[in-house]
C-alpha cells in the first residue's frame, strides 16, 4: 500500500534524507525508529504530501503522490507530531468538521463519529472545548481525527505521546487491531511499543536507513538481546554519510 522509492530530500543546503526506499504492506503495522533528527518527520510528510522529496518517488494505495495526490491523500490517516486542532471547538465539533472535509454525511457521518469516539474513549469530553484538555486527550482528538474516514493507510508520528501507561496501552491495543488490515507506519521513541505492536521496524539515522527488519532480528544481533542496545549500536556507530541528491530527476519524472 506503501511504496517509497529512492527519496531525498534537502533544505538548502542541508541533505536531510537520502536514497530512503521501503514498502508497507497490507496487515503491516511497520514502527519508524531513529535519534532525533534522524529524518522520521520528515519522511512522514513527505508521505502524506506534506513536503515534495528533491527527488524519488511516493505510492500509496496505487496513486502516485507526484501525480495523483488527491486520491493518494484520500487513502490516508494521518498524525502528526503537533496535531493541528481548533482549540475554541469542541471535541465532538471539531470531528464533525473534519468528516464533512472527509465527504461524509448523514448516516455514514453519524457512523463515523460514534466509532471513532468508542475508539478513542472520548466521550467524557466530547462536549468540552479543545483548549481545556489534558495533553492526552489532545492526542486522542487528533488520533480520532485521523481515524475519522476509515483510512487504508495510517502514518501516525508519536501517537502515543502524552500518554499515561493505561492510554497508551488501549492505544497500542487499537493499533494492533488496525493493523490487521491497514498498512500502518508510525514513529516511537518508546522501543517496548515496537516489541508490542510492531511487526517490521525500519532505523533510519542520519537521513539513511541503518537498519530495517523484525524486532526480534534486531533483538538476535546484540549479546544482551535488548531493542535498547541494538538501538545503539546502529546509530551511534560511525555516522552514514548522505549522498548527495540526483541533480537531474527527470529520468525519476518520466516513471512517476
Amino acid at each position: 500500500m506503501i511504496k517509497v522509492d529512492n527519496l531525498f530530500k534537502t533544505f538548502g543546503n542541508k541533505q536531510v534524507l537520502s536514497d530512503v526506499s521501503f514498502e508497507v504492506a497490507p496487515g503491516e503495522v511497520l514502527g519508524f525508529l531513529g535519534p532525533n533528527g534522524a529524518g522520521k518527520s520528515t519522511t512522514m510528510r513527505i508521505i502524506t504530501g506534506f513536503l515534495e522529496p528533491t527527488a524519488g518517488r511516493v505510492e500509496v494505495c496505487g496513486f502516485d503522490l507526484s501525480t495523483h495526490a488527491l486520491q493518494a491523500k484520500e487513502t490516508i490517516g494521518y498524525l502528526p507530531e503537533s496535531a493541528a486542532l481548533y482549540e475554541e471547538m469542541t471535541v465532538g465539533n471539531f470531528l464533525k468538521f473534519i468528516a464533512e472535509i472527509r465527504g461524509l454525511r448523514g448516516a455514514a457521518q453519524r457512523q463515523a463519529l460514534e466509532r471513532v469516539c468508542e475508539e478513542c474513549h472520548l466521550d467524557r469530553v466530547w462536549h468540552q472545548a479543545i483548549d481545556t484538555l489534558s495533553k492526552g486527550f489532545r492526542q486522542r482528538t487528533g488520533l480520532a481525527q485521523a481515524l475519522i474516514h476509515d483510512p487504508q493507510v495510517l502514518v501516525l508520528d508519536e501517537p502515543t505521546d502524552g500518554l499515561d501507561p493505561n492510554q497508551k496501552f488501549e492505544i497500542r491495543e487499537l493499533i494492533t487491531h488496525m493493523g490487521r488490515s491497514k498498512a500502518i507506519v508510525f514513529s516511537t521513541h518508546v522501543l517496548e511499543e515496537v516489541e508490542a505492536v510492531c511487526s517490521r521496524a525500519i532505523v533510519i539515522n542520519a537521513g539513511v536507513i541503518v537498519a530495517n527488519g523484525t524486532p526480534r532480528e534486531f533483538k538476535a544481533r546484540t549479546p544482551s538481546g535488548r531493542m535498547d542496545d541494538f538501538f545503539r549500536l546502529v546509530t551511534l556507530a560511525d555516522t552514514p554519510h548522505p549522498t548527495a541528491a540526483p541533480s537531474d530527476t527527470s529520468n525519476l519524472e518520466t516513471h512517476a
